[in-house]
């Protein structure tokens, strides 16, 4: 086995994501409770168990919800920042096996790179991931004239727009998961949300809008990419329908398939072979 993934989670409700190597088993998120994460990593054939690590993107509930029913799980290390991890843990009774990295770091984990970047989004210090794994070269290929390239992963959720620095980021990777929070007419129309809530939403540390994750991945369109699937869609202001209408067309940009992931989605392993 290479580095396989697959969501099991996206959205309001709740964010999770596996990423498996032959040396690891990592969650990306943990927006879930602890038993609802469970059941999820049940129907994909694992468990909370097998589970090495959670790599956490910022402290809101939808993606760190499974925190505070982990006690019975003392051996997963959880990767956050200080920022994230402080907050996380004030009303916590029991203590994570915090792993502390700076933002903007680089650091191992058995055998992944971990690199994490700031995000514009409102929360204390949130992040997005890029996550490598180097494939041991064929035992019959010559180390001297064979170098295998690493598999790479952009996590990229929680965010209100996109500097230079995060499209440089996903630039080089073979998957890109970036969200597609909402349609800026259904949240407009949305009678449930205040209007302070809709300008937090639209704002530039709130969420991507169908049209501006279009415009980042128009602009930033790597060869190198092998997927990019759409996430986080609010189950009110966003549809399949509403980003079939934004994205029309995109293909011809795009050198590989797009996923949308709708909200209670668990999408097929994706391997990268």
């Amino acid at each position: 086995m290479s580095m396989r993934f697959c969501i099991l989670g996206s959205g309001s409700a709740g964010n999770c994501a596996l990423l498996q190597t032959p040396g690891a088993r990592v969650l990306v998120d943990a927006g879930f409770s602890a038993r609802k994460t469970a059941s999820l990593l049940a129907s994909v054939g694992e468990s909370l168990d097998q589970i090495d690590a959670i790599f956490l993107t910022h402290e809101h509930g939808d993606h760190a919800a499974a925190l505070a029913g982990l006690a019975r799980f003392p051996r997963i290390k959880v990767f956050a920042n200080p920022a994230t991890a402080r907050v996380l843990q004030a009303p916590l009774r029991h203590k994570p096996d915090w792993q502390l990295f700076e933002t903007g770091s680089r650091f191992r984990f058995l055998d992944l790179e971990v690199e994490s970047f700031p995000v514009p989004h409102d929360a204390q210090d949130p992040v997005g991931f890029v996550f490598s794994h180097r494939p041991e070269a064929s035992p019959v290929a010559s180390a001297a004239t064979v170098t295998v390239a690493a598999h790479t992963l952009a996590w990229l959720t929680d965010l209100g727009h996109a500097p230079m620095h995060v499209r440089e980021r996903i630039r080089e990777v073979d998957v890109l998961v970036v969200e597609a929070n909402h349609c800026p007419d259904l949240l407009q129309a949305d009678a449930r949300r205040p209007w302070a809530l809709k300008q937090r939403i639209a704002g530039r540390h709130g969420h991507l809008s169908n049209t501006a994750a279009r415009e980042l991945l128009e602009t930033v369109a790597s060869p190198r990419w092998r997927r990019v699937y759409l996430t986080h869609l609010s189950r009110d202001c966003n549809s399949p329908d509403a980003i079939h209408r934004a994205f029309s067309g995109i293909e011809t940009a795009l050198p590989c398939p797009l996923s949308i992931v709708e909200p209670g989605q668990i999408t097929p392993f994706f391997d990268f072979l």
